[in-house]
């Protein structure tokens, strides 16, 4: 049987950890629909056209750590906003959202547009700051030289390019559920996470 969990929220919210905890938990499968639009980004950083190369796109394209750069990232926000390549990524999306054993799906419009019949959304929200401080901390692990006020800057504009855009732009299913894990723990957001699911039918495999 198949059981569908949609996470959406903003960047550095923590939906992509709390995804994986819940994929690990419930024993489903997981999929970051942000690397997707990364995969997209990274070819037109190399000078592919983006429509063409999310046409195109195979899974093993998520599989390179390139993708977690942060001129990828800029560049996944830009194709995001482009509604030939949010189209051509709904079936691949879809496809794995419905597979059976379960699935987590963590992205920007999961819950209203790729899985609007998912089984268990919720929304994951933090302060702008907050998020800031996660992926400034982020960046400086992996040796990337930034400053805390150019990274807030950017997760600002980035929010306001995802909630501005016209096709899928970020925002709450009318039935998810609301995490806000400004004051939070990991362990206590995902164990609210756990519990959500848990309400909805989701059961550990």
């Amino acid at each position: 049987m198949s059981f569908t969990i949609a996470i959406d929220g903003p960047a550095a919210s923590g939906k992509g950890t709390i995804s994986r905890a819940l994929a690990a938990h419930f024993g489903f499968a997981h999929l970051d629909t942000g690397l997707l639009y990364r995969a997209v980004g990274a070819r037109l950083l190399e000078g592919e056209e983006p429509i063409a190369a999310a046409r195109a796109l195979q899974a093993g394209a998520l599989e390179n750590d390139a993708l977690r750069l942060p001129a990828v990232a800029e560049a996944a926000s830009k194709v995001a906003v482009i509604p030939e390549v949010r189209a051509a990524l709904v079936d691949f999306q879809r496809a794995f959202a419905r597979r059976a054993g379960g699935a987590v799906l963590d992205g920007r419009d999961i819950g209203t547009v790729i899985c609007p019949e998912a089984e268990a959304k919720l929304f994951v929200i933090a302060s702008p700051e907050i998020r800031a401080e996660r992926r400034f901390a982020e960046l400086r692990g992996k040796g990337v030289e930034t400053d805390l006020a150019a990274v807030l800057a950017d997760v600002r504009a980035r929010d306001e390019r995802d909630m501005g855009r016209a096709d899928a732009p970020l925002r709450a299913a009318e039935d998810a559920v609301e995490i806000d894990t400004t004051a939070l723990s990991i362990e206590a957001a995902v164990a609210r996470a756990v519990a959500e699911v848990e309400q909805r039918g989701g059961r550990a495999g």
